[in-house]
């Protein structure tokens, strides 16, 4: 496969079946063989977006120590600031060329989970800039719902098996900036091959060339989605869930030629998590004689663990 296939979401919110299936089919066949899709007819609009990134731009050209004094300790980087270099790949020592945000699931105070999420980081300094980041969180995470129940009809499990862990999961909106490269980087790019941790994410901004997606060949592709497009992957807990039967793909953001070095790039993933006590034991119909059981059990929240001390995000 050389390129990344194009779904329509309105296909499985239209009133017909046959619709709805042609989604279900095509989403499943595509996170079965590459793990990548480009996804059209999601809940962003125009303006949400255009305000969006218009906000982000405003904080990472703050003074750095006033973007510092968002960084909380002791958290693992889940909320607010992440300085540059600060993560790297896992296996990897040179920190990736990025400097992040993070926003984290909004819940009622009466939630079970209210105790367990850090609270999300109020910046002064750009009074729409958190509630712009709350929106657009919320639309995306309506966008990977519905994404993840037609993932289950395709796995022949309940249509709303997902809902239940995926409702007040522990997902995180990460708007990054990879500031333009000033020097020969040694042995570092915007950002080293990996995989991500979560269930699946939903990445605004693959309308330009750096993104790349390794497929089953080792070939490196590049994966452009048009403007009304997000991009949406395959994470490790969903690939071990599902035997590897959805597959978890390899990508990287490569810096790009020389002569644009002096350019920024922005970048804003959605990582959809589970909440932290889901099981991501393979499922039973995933596995068989052709198909061994590939992982140990384990729940979403030790994966998760393990997965930052990995990244150097939070310290053995």
């Amino acid at each position: 496969m050389q390129n990344i296939p194009s779904v329509d979401l309105r296909d499985f919110l239209s009133d017909d079946p046959k619709r709805k299936q042609k989604f279900v089919n095509e989403i499943g066949k595509a996170f079965e063989d590459i793990g990548f899709v480009a996804l059209k007819g999601h809940f962003l609009d125009d303006k949400l977006v255009d305000e969006l990134y218009g906000e982000i731009r405003n904080f990472f050209a703050l003074p750095l120590e006033t973007k510092s004094s968002y960084e909380i300790p002791g958290i693992g980087g889940q909320r607010g600031y992440v300085s540059f270099g600060k993560e790297h790949a896992k296996g990897k020592k040179e920190g990736d060329l990025k400097e992040f945000w993070h926003f984290g699931q909004y819940v009622d105070k009466n939630s079970r989970w209210a105790e367990e999420y850090p609270d999300n980081v109020e910046v002064k300094e750009l009074p729409r800039f958190n509630e712009v980041g709350k929106e657009a969180f919320q639309m995306l995470e309506k966008t990977g719902i519905y994404v993840l129940r037609a993932l289950a009809l395709h796995l022949g499990l309940d249509e709303f098996y997902f809902d239940k862990y995926a409702e007040e999961g522990n997902s995180i909106l990460r708007p990054i900036h990879y500031p333009p490269i000033t020097q020969e980087p040694e042995n570092a790019i915007r950002a080293a091959a990996h995989g991500d941790i979560n269930l699946i994410t939903l990445l605004m901004g693959a309308q330009g060339r750096g993104l790349q997606v390794q497929n089953h060949n080792g070939d490196w592709i590049d994966a452009i989605a048009e403007p009304d497009e997000l991009v949406i992957n395959v994470g490790d807990m969903l690939s071990r869930h599902t035997n590897n039967k959805l597959k978890s793909t390899i990508h990287q953001v490569v810096n790009p030629p020389r002569e644009l070095w002096g350019t920024s790039r922005y970048s804003i993933p959605f990582f959809m998590h589970p909440v932290s006590d889901m099981r991501l034991d393979c499922l039973e119909n995933c596995i068989d004689e052709e198909n061994p059981k590939l992982y140990e059990d384990i729940s979403a929240g030790e994966f998760l663990h393990e997965r930052l001390v990995d990244l150097g995000l939070i310290k053995k």
